[in-house]
């Protein structure tokens, strides 16, 4: 099944091309045009501007998926399958920019549209195949899912089956990311450059570590909170008259009391519901310490309990990840008729 996939619901302007077959998703074409330069002198996303770019990138990114997975406008009714549009979570204006050239596309190629959640997105770049062998994914999952306005804790006892046990209850934490990075002077996005700075760390700096709180870590439910982390950071800096000379230790140490929230929560909750696999998902699953430290836990703690990541290029929004969710929701005919599609920036992951 071949799927031509539109992904704007923020800051990011993609489409792809995918070939499914039984488990697994191949890509064919994923294109992506970041609007990060725009947006990083307003240190997050300006909805308006983002729109703007949608409408001026949309027709030339798909056409460019099409191109590079050999197929001509021309084909496109007679060699897709179908045509998957994410309908939200995210900015109203920028989905809509999606959406509407989906339906548009849908009118003229006579195709049926597949409605994706960005987040069921995120977690579906899971099953996309890549150069590495990868385990097996053995159902019942829970996936920790992490991006800049998302931070939730899944459980999926097959495929769509989805299960919300913890979820953010302030700031998720790339946006704790991105302000964190802000307080510390180290710009747009706040992820990777916390990370860089975190990186660059010296042993005479050491005394900083396990100052942060890690809010919640210890409660008795799966939910996150990282505003009162943000405000710890504050007011340490406000403190430290000499912060300025230390930024990779409070870098480092911002981070390491985020990662300790997220593992703690996600390895609690694989052992209360005995989930057969772990996965990760989301923007900040790009993370590497997160990456390598959940890894850790999750054979550790979890002996036996398989584990699952994405490649780094899909990770961040992208299309490619879009379509692999909406070929298992084709597989069950969850097709929308192109007259019913809408947007909707609050959408639940049902």
């Amino acid at each position: 099944m071949k799927i031509l996939a539109i992904e704007s619901s923020c800051d990011e302007t993609a489409a792809a091309v995918i070939d499914g077959k039984a488990e697994q998703v191949r890509v064919l074409s994923n294109i992506v045009s970041s609007q990060i330069e725009i947006h990083k002198k307003y240190g997050g996303v300006i909805p308006e501007l983002a729109a703007r770019e949608h409408v001026r990138n949309i027709i030339p990114v798909i056409n460019e998926a099409l191109f590079e997975a050999g197929i001509k406008p021309s084909e496109a009714a007679k060699k897709l399958d179908a045509i998957a549009v994410t309908a939200g979570p995210g900015l109203m204006t920028a989905l809509s920019v999606g959406v509407e050239s989906a339906k548009s596309l849908a009118l003229a190629w006579k195709l049926p549209v597949i409605t994706t959640n960005h987040i069921a997105g995120h977690i579906y770049a899971n099953w996309i195949l890549s150069e590495q062998p990868k385990a097996k994914l053995q159902f019942p999952m829970v996936i920790l899912t992490v991006s800049g306005g998302h931070n939730m804790l899944v459980l999926m006892n097959s495929h769509l089956d989805y299960t919300v046990i913890g979820d953010t209850l302030d700031d998720a934490a790339g946006e704790a990311f991105d302000k964190g990075a802000k307080m510390l002077g180290l710009g747009y996005p706040g992820g990777p450059a916390i990370a860089a700075a975190a990186a660059s760390i010296d042993n005479d700096q050491l005394s900083i570590i396990n100052t942060l709180p890690r809010p919640m870590i210890t409660a008795a439910n799966f939910n996150f909170s990282f505003s009162g982390l943000k405000t710890a950071l504050l007011y340490a800096l406000k403190k430290d008259k000499t912060w300025r000379k230390k930024i990779p230790a409070y870098a480092a140490e911002y981070q390491q009391a985020i990662i300790d929230c997220l593992v703690a929560k996600t390895i609690k909750a694989a052992k209360k519901y005995q989930a057969q696999t772990v996965l990760l998902a989301g923007g900040v699953s790009a993370n590497k310490e997160l990456r390598r430290q959940l890894a850790e836990a999750v054979a550790v703690k979890l002996p036996g309990v398989g584990f699952g990541l994405p490649e780094l290029q899909y990770t961040t929004d992208n299309a490619a990840m879009i379509a692999s969710a909406a070929y298992f929701l084709a597989r069950e005919k969850h097709y929308t008729p192109w007259q019913k599609i809408s947007t909707n920036p609050n959408l639940d992951l049902i």
